[in-house]
């Protein structure tokens, strides 16, 4: 298939969810119909050039010699594909019951789908300038959605969010700039590696580098499905994404590695591990506490990127994935109890285990896979990264790998803490407002169930993943 059907797979969600106030759409039924056809439609032929489009870029206009809008299918960028197209419609369905008495429900899924277009266009970009594009599109579509409530605390977390997410698009432009322009080949080595360390932290605020990642625990206000994909697939992920980008395919490790612009992200991708997990086990509130998760498992995926050696990549694709999967599972069972019963903090979720079985479940599988016990699929990711650091025989190497194992200990900390209150509950067990407790909806349970299995499939399988990853990152084309 021509590189030309990329841009109606990007298109069609978008023109969608712009079409929603158009049709005037807004009864429960037509909005889930049309919403989820829309998705649904969309991730199959996102699937179908997975396998079958052309690896050609598609120059789509040409502002100047250097400044194209270029869409390309490489193997980076089928490899977020699959993550995006699977786990949407996933999240869509969950979002059908969550917000099922929301008066507001039609504008929420319009921006859904919106951020849908943008998201896949960051994959399918086939330069800098197209991926900052999308990029900063991605920006403008998810914020609504933080901010959806309309609460003082929502309006607050979307300011935050859009604030730094475009005061780091600035800082991201100047290398955007420096590599478009041809600027690189009339400055020194140093002047390189600069502009690359800016671009890193600039791509750097949506991927939760610390100290710029304050926007993503206050984000936690937002409805949970938008919650579910700012942590595990959208926003996030595009942040990894661009920086992955940034260091393979635009400046290259080469110029790179055992430099100031590779030890500096460094130091900071650490720091970001151990603090984001200790942060995770002080806090009671338990959304937040699973987004300070995110902030420290962003940067495991970072670390093996920063390693800057081709099992690192690998090693960091695999965790991109899982952590994917995982994320947002957890934060499916946390928005079904908060759906359910209005419960947002750790010390109020005793005893549902026995009234919410199916959600407590899927916690408790995502609980073990991001800890890391075999044979769920967190295991094999962080044994990649282990090895990985140990393999690389530099100091960062082994102080990351160490630092994984801390952040483990942590993580089993702040994980089974919350589950053992869903289980044993001890004086709260005879709660009176527990018995009318119920499980939730099927069409959120189904969807936490099916990722719950992808847990431990994917960990039972993860060699063909993990082949199937190195095809996909072979050859390394660069960009520019």
């Amino acid at each position: 298939m021509s590189a030309k059907w990329l841009i109606a797979a990007i298109l069609f969600p978008v023109a969608a969810g712009a079409l929603v106030p158009v049709f005037g759409i807004k009864k429960r039924m037509t909005v889930r119909l049309y919403t989820g056809a829309a998705t649904v439609l969309t991730s199959v032929f996102v699937w179908v050039l997975i396998f079958a489009a052309s690896e050609e870029g598609c120059t789509l206009i040409e502002f100047t010699h250097n400044f194209t809008f270029l869409l390309r299918f490489d193997g980076l960028g089928r490899f977020f594909a699959v993550i995006i197209a699977t786990l949407w419609p996933l999240t869509v369905l969950y979002g059908f019951e969550y917000l099922k008495d929301d008066p507001r429900q039609h504008v929420f899924f319009a921006f859904f789908l919106l951020s849908y277009g943008a998201t896949l266009g960051v994959a399918m970009s086939g330069d800098l300038f197209t991926l900052y594009c999308f990029y900063e599109l991605l920006t403008l579509s998810t914020a609504p959605l933080v901010m959806h409530t309309d609460t003082d605390a929502a309006v607050r977390a979307a300011r935050t969010y859009f604030t730094v997410s475009i005061g780091g698009a600035a800082v991201a432009l100047l290398p955007v700039l420096y590599l478009t322009t041809g600027a690189a080949g009339r400055y020194s080595e140093t002047v390189t590696r600069i502009f690359y360390v800016l671009g890193f932290f600039g791509f750097g605020v949506k991927a939760a580098v610390f100290p710029l990642h304050r926007w993503l625990p206050k984000a936690s206000v937002a409805p949970t499905p938008v919650t579910a994909l700012l942590h595990a697939v959208a926003v996030v992920k595009s942040g990894v994404f661009a920086i992955i980008r940034l260091t393979w395919w635009c400046f290259g490790t080469a110029p790179l590695a055992g430099t100031f612009a590779q030890y500096i992200p460094m130091v900071f991708v650490l720091l970001t591990i151990f603090y984001g997990s200790a942060k995770a086990v002080r806090e009671t509130h338990w959304k937040r506490r699973l987004a300070y998760s995110t902030v420290s498992n962003l940067s495991y995926i970072l670390f093996g990127v920063m390693l800057m050696t081709e099992q690192g990549l690998r090693a960091g694709l695999l965790h991109m994935l899982f952590h994917a999967e995982i994320k947002i599972l957890a934060f499916f069972a946390a928005g079904a109890v908060l759906h359910v019963t209005g419960r947002e903090y750790i010390q109020d979720l005793d005893g549902l285990g026995k009234r919410m079985p199916v959600t407590c479940a899927c916690f408790t599988i995502a609980a073990l896979a991001l800890t890391g016990i075999p044979p769920f699929c967190g295991f094999i990711s962080k044994w990649n990264l282990l090895s990985a650091g140990a393999e690389a025989g530099t100091p960062a190497g082994y102080i990351g790998a160490g630092m994984i194992i801390l952040s483990a200990l942590l993580t089993a900390v702040y994980m089974f803490t919350t589950v053992r209150r869903m289980y044993f509950p001890g004086a709260r067990e005879d709660d009176t407002a527990l018995q009318k407790v119920h499980e939730a909806g099927a069409l959120m349970w189904v969807p936490m169930v099916l990722l719950a299995a992808a847990c431990l499939l994917t960990g039972l399988f993860s060699g063909r993943i993990l082949e199937l990853i190195g095809k996909a990152v072979s050859g390394l084309v660069p960009w520019m």
